[in-house]
């Protein structure tokens, strides 16, 4: 019994040992001397979500010309992962990943790395966001109350009203204006309209349509959201 037991548990610990090794990189057929972004950064979606679009960078030469055949590699960190994470461009000079949020609330760095003919990389850093509970919540609301005005951008679901508008909403992600606030001040404008903080009376007040974890809800989304990051007062940084 014991020389059966031992035998099974052998043969489990050799087929948890059996991982394939990662290919190698492809060798890069040709070498650029920039990166740049063609689609797919500051994207927002739940943890551990695919986003919705992918990630697609161009590598370019030093005239600015499409190159093919460049060896691209994608890094991610805290859970994140891209996929395909090394490649290398196409005839347009192009490489797309499919990128996957990780498990925690907050912004994700995933770093797009080419190298020039002398072997020295040459990098591209786009920001993603990942929203938890609370933050998704506010994105629904988002959607169904405040979108239509505070998006200027027309969708098929829904029509934008910003143009309509004498004074033009904010996007939610307009850090350089909605930082500035409090969740105080966004709760009270919020709740009783724009004339609670001496703002444009087409914003209509929501006290007797949304609770208050609906409020607070919409408040962690724009926090979530806003470009640059909100960074709460009294906080310190650290920089790396």
């Amino acid at each position: 019994m014991t020389r059966i037991a031992g035998a099974a548990f052998g043969l489990i610990f050799l087929a948890g040992c059996n991982h394939s090794p990662k290919p190698p990189a492809p060798a890069a057929k040709a070498f650029g001397a920039a990166i740049i972004e063609v689609g797919g950064s500051k994207q927002v979606a739940g943890i551990g979500a695919p986003l919705d679009q992918p990630v697609v960078v161009q590598v370019n030469d030093a005239q600015g010309t499409a190159v093919a055949g460049a060896l691209v590699e994608f890094h991610t960190a805290g859970g994140a992962t891209a996929v395909p994470d090394v490649g290398l461009t196409g005839a347009d000079g192009q490489f797309t990943t499919t990128v996957t949020l990780g498990g925690s609330a907050g912004r994700y760095q995933v770093v797009a790395v080419t190298r020039d003919k002398p072997g020295k990389p040459v990098e591209l850093r786009l920001d993603e966001i990942a929203l938890g509970y609370q933050q998704q919540l506010g994105r629904v609301l988002n959607d169904y109350y405040c979108a239509r005005c505070h998006d200027p951008e027309s969708t098929p679901e829904r029509v934008s009203n910003h143009d309509n508008l004498t004074a033009k909403p904010h996007a939610f992600t307009e850090g350089p204006v909605l930082n500035g606030m409090s969740d105080a001040d966004l709760a009270s404008i919020i709740g009783h309209g724009g004339p609670a903080l001496n703002k444009s009376q087409e914003m209509p007040p929501y006290a007797y349509t949304l609770k208050k974890t609906d409020v607070d809800a919409l408040i962690a989304y724009i926090r979530a959201v806003a470009d640059p990051p909100y960074h709460p007062k009294g906080l310190t940084y650290a920089k790396y």
